[in-house]
C-alpha cells in the first residue's frame, strides 16, 4: 500500500512539475545528435591538459556566441561561461561540463585517436580524454543549442559553465571548480546540474545517489625519520623502513575499527614508499604518499585525526619521528535529498523508470562538489558502456583503453535540458 501511495505521489508531482517544452527538447536533441558526436570526436582527437584547454575553450566560446549568448572567456584560467537569458522571468540554472584531458597515451585504434602529446610533471607523455570529458563538453554544447532554440519560452536564465582542470594541475594550489567559485561564477545561480559519463554503465541509463555520492579526496604525505646504520648491525639503528611498514598496517585498523562502514565507506591507500639506496644500509628516512577517500565532513575529520595519531604513535614507539601532512583536495560530492527528490521525476521522464539506477557511494572524486557547496546541486552518471557489455571487463576510466559508446550522448542532452526547464518551471 505504501509503495502504491509513493508512486501516486511521484506521478502527481511529475504532472505538476513537468515542462511542456519536453517534446520540443526531444525533437531538437535527436536532430543534433550527429553534431554532438562530431564535436566529441574532434575534442577526443585534440585533447588538452588542465589549464591548457585553449583550443577547446575557443571552439566552445565561438559556439555559444553563435547562439546569441553573453560569453566570458579565461574564467579560472581557460574556462568559458555563457549566459542564455530566457524570455520570461525566473531563476538562474547553471549547467556544467569539464574540459580537461589526462596524461595518458591512448591505445584505442580509432579514426579520431588522440594525436596530442605534452610535458606533465617534467615528463613527456601522450594526452587522452581517458575520463570522458570530451563527451561532457560536446553534450553541453548540444544542450546550449537546444535551449537557445527555445529561448523565448524559458522561465529564467541558463548559465553554461565549461570548466578547466577538473583532473587537477600539479603545480598550482587552486584550480578548476574551486577557482571558478572564487571568481564568482556561482553568485547569481539558484541551482546547478552536471553529469559524468560512466564506462561501466550501459548507454541509455542514468545513475544517481541521494546524499553523499562521490568521495572527498585528500593527499597523504608522510616522512618517517630514524637513525641510519649498517644493515649488518640493525640494533644500532632506528629503522624507518620497519616503522613505515608497521604504520601501513596500523592504518588499516582505522577502516576496520574506527569508521562506521554501515553508514559510508572510507579508503586509506598508501601508493608509494621510498627509502634507502643500498642493500646493506638502513636509511635515515622513509617517504610515503597515499590517498584518502571519505564521505562527509564528520567522517573526513575522524579519518584525518586517526591517521595522524596512528602514524605518530607508531613512530614514537619505535624511537622514530613522523611528519604527517594531509592536503585537502575535493570535498565529497553530495546530492541534497530535497533536490534529489524533486528532480527524480525528471530523470524517470527522460530515461524511463527501469533505466534510472540508485547507486552505492562511489569512491572516485569530482570537483563539482565545490559548486554544490555554494548552491544546491545535483550530479548524475550517464551510461557510456555498449549495451550488453560486461562492467568487469570494460576498460575503466583513466586507462589507455578507455572507450565510450556514443549512443548515450543524446540522453545526456535531453537529461540536462529536462533538469533545467523543469527546475525553472516550478521545482522550488
Amino acid at each position: 500500500m505504501r509503495t502504491i501511495l509513493l508512486l501516486l505521489l511521484l506521478l502527481s508531482f511529475s504532472a505538476v512539475a513537468q515542462s511542456n517544452l519536453r517534446p520540443k527538447i526531444d525533437e531538437k536533441a535527436n536532430e543534433i545528435e550527429s553534431k554532438v558526436i562530431e564535436w566529441r570526436r574532434d575534442f577526443h582527437q585534440y585533447p588538452e591538459l588542465g589549464n591548457q584547454e585553449t583550443r577547446t575553450a575557443k571552439i566552445v566560446a565561438n559556439h555559444l556566441r553563435s547562439l546569441g549568448m553573453e560569453v566570458t572567456e579565461n574564467v579560472a584560467v581557460t574556462g568559458v561561461v555563457g549566459v542564455l537569458k530566457g524570455g520570461k522571468p525566473g531563476p538562474t540554472v547553471a549547467l556544467r561540463a569539464d574540459m580537461d584531458a589526462l596524461p595518458v597515451t591512448e591505445r584505442n585504434d580509432l579514426p579520431f585517436k588522440s594525436v596530442n602529446t605534452a610535458t606533465y610533471n617534467g615528463q613527456q607523455t601522450g594526452v587522452m580524454h581517458a575520463c570522458g570529458h570530451d563527451s561532457h563538453v560536446a553534450i553541453l554544447m548540444g544542450v546550449a543549442e537546444v535551449m537557445a532554440g527555445m529561448k523565448e519560452d524559458l522561465k529564467g536564465s541558463i548559465k553554461f559553465i565549461f570548466q578547466p582542470a577538473e583532473e587537477g594541475v600539479y603545480d598550482v594550489d587552486s584550480f578548476g571548480a574551486e577557482l571558478m567559485v572564487k571568481e564568482g561564477v556561482m553568485e547569481d545561480v539558484d541551482a546547478i546540474f552536471g553529469l559524468h559519463i560512466w564506462s561501466q554503465m550501459e548507454a541509455g541509463k542514468i545513475g544517481y545517489r541521494s546524499g553523499p555520492f562521490m568521495a572527498a579526496v585528500d593527499n597523504l604525505e608522510v616522512t618517517i625519520s630514524g637513525t641510519q646504520a649498517h644493515g649488518a648491525s640493525p640494533w644500532s639503528s632506528v629503522d624507518p623502513i620497519v616503522t613505515a611498514s608497521q604504520a601501513v598496517m596500523g592504518l588499516q585498523t582505522i577502516l576496520s575499527r574506527n569508521v562506521n562502514i554501515t553508514e559510508n565507506p572510507a579508503v586509506v591507500t598508501i601508493g608509494a614508499i621510498h627509502g634507502g639506496i643500498r642493500h646493506n644500509i638502513i636509511p635515515e628516512e622513509v617517504e610515503m604518499i597515499g590517498t584518502i577517500r571519505t564521505f562527509g565532513d564528520e567522517q573526513q575529520a575522524l579519518v584525518h585525526r586517526r591517521i595522524s595519531e596512528v602514524i605518530t604513535n607508531i613512530a614514537e614507539s619505535a624511537g622514530a619521528k613522523a611528519d604527517v601532512r594531509i592536503g585537502k583536495l575535493y570535498p565529497s560530492t553530495v546530492n541534497p535529498p530535497e533536490l534529489t527528490q524533486k528532480i527524480t521525476p525528471s530523470m524517470i521522464a527522460v530515461a524511463g523508470q527501469e533505466n534510472v539506477i540508485a547507486m552505492p557511494p562511489v569512491t572516485g572524486a569530482e570537483d563539482f562538489s565545490f559548486f554544490q557547496r555554494e548552491k544546491p546541486g545535483f550530479f548524475i552518471f550517464l551510461g557510456g558502456m555498449k549495451k550488453g557489455g560486461d562492467p568487469l571487463k570494460t576498460p575503466s576510466h583513466h586507462t589507455p583503453d578507455f572507450f565510450i559508446d556514443e549512443s548515450g550522448f543524446v540522453l545526456g542532452v535531453r537529461a540536462l535540458s529536462y533538469f533545467a526547464v523543469d527546475y525553472m518551471e516550478g521545482l522550488d
